[in-house]
């Protein structure tokens, strides 16, 4: 399995289409960064210097979006584009049974190629954590403390986890169609399906089941039907569980009624806190991941295998 992810590791940072996405992701994020932290210079005295590396991922600045949604509708294409020919394009060349043909066991390879995309992501979204951090000690004149240092880590390991299932849901593609074009159309095709249309469908299914609600309590289980359904979609567990990690004074997923929140003083909540909040999203994702790879490593290792 070794050999097999150092090659597929060495491919993945020599593909031109992994560097021409990888040059996109970096500019657009510098040029967001930059933006946001000289939105944040002007206005020093009302932001509070506790989470101020935080507002550079979130924060939207010179008509572009947040590094946070950003990367959040980039890091699909990273994932599919890392997946869709792992196994499709060893078929179209016919390579696969020459490289079974030698002491490389199935499960090896496989797991290899698995391991060596999701490497790939983690040093995508290190690079970019460490983009953030540089920059913003350049932008802002001071260090980030502790707690937004755990916050971003924590933002880092639920990005692998997001990107990671697009990974594995390309390289499932990859293994069900054995066509290159297929695979990737399929893959993009549920792409945008889930970040898309999902949420339009939760919103027409939330209006049919509460229509025309006329009071705040109607409003308010209308759109936690719609926030439920559309939670299928991987798009808004990584949007939940980044609005509450980057956002220490989120207490809620949802619309709360004026009733709920009487009381209660917008301070930040603790990390403890937020991560018990998103524990649910966080697990779910990683279980996207886990079931995706596990459907497509029972294909390989039952599929026949021709010369």
């Amino acid at each position: 399995m070794g050999v097999v992810f150092w090659k597929e590791l060495a491919d993945h940072f020599s593909s031109r289409r992994f560097m021409i996405l990888l040059a996109i992701i970096v500019l657009t994020g510098v040029w967001a960064i930059y933006a946001s932290g000289q939105s944040i210079r002007q206005e020093a005295e009302g932001i509070p210097t506790d989470f101020v590396f935080l507002l550079l991922l979130t924060s939207q600045s010179g008509g572009l979006l947040s590094l946070a949604t950003f990367i959040g509708l980039l890091g699909p294409l990273v994932g599919i584009m890392l997946g869709f020919d792992a196994i499709s394009g060893e078929y179209a060349r016919g390579t696969l049974s020459r490289v079974l043909s030698q002491p490389i066991y199935r499960d090896s390879l496989i797991n290899g190629k698995f391991l060596a995309g999701l490497a790939t992501v983690a040093i995508l979204w290190a690079s970019i954590l460490l983009l953030v951090i540089g920059l913003g000690i350049t932008l802002v004149g001071f260090p980030p403390n502790a707690e937004e240092l755990w916050r971003m880590l924590i933002f880092t390991l639920v990005g692998i986890f997001y990107v990671g299932f697009w990974l594995a849901l390309a390289l499932l593609f990859s293994l069900l169609f054995q066509r290159t074009v297929t695979a990737a159309l399929g893959s993009l095709a549920l792409w945008l399906f889930l970040a898309i249309f999902a949420p339009l469908i939760a919103q027409v299914v939330a209006g049919f089941i509460v229509p025309s609600p006329s009071t705040a309590e109607e409003l308010t289980r209308q759109a936690d039907i719609a926030s439920i359904i559309s939670r299928i979609s991987p798009s808004t567990l990584f949007g939940e569980s980044v609005n509450i990690l980057l956002n220490p004074t989120a207490r809620l997923l949802g619309i709360a009624l004026p009733e709920q929140t009487q009381g209660i003083l917008l301070t930040p909540l603790a990390l403890g806190q937020s991560l018990l909040l998103i524990l649910p999203q966080v697990t779910t994702l990683f279980a996207l991941v886990a079931v995706c790879f596990g459907i497509s490593y029972i294909k390989f290792m039952r599929s026949e295998i021709r010369a």
